[in-house]
């Protein structure tokens, strides 16, 4: 009885943990995810902004 008792409690215990885990990994693949976006919206400001310096400067 005390057995089973301490097996549910690990088990549970164990759950927390893998969850916990999970969570965090979701979490940082997310934010990794942003701030990939955010770096490609930069690369993408920053090659219009030459663009437009390149066509200035043809002018």
């Amino acid at each position: 009885m005390i057995m089973d008792m301490m097996m549910l409690v690990l088990m549970v215990m164990m759950m927390v943990v893998l969850v916990k885990i999970t969570t965090m990994m979701i979490i940082g693949v997310l934010i990794i995810d942003v701030m990939m976006m955010m770096m490609m919206m930069m690369m993408m400001m920053m090659m219009m902004m030459m663009m437009m310096m390149m066509m200035v400067m043809m002018r």
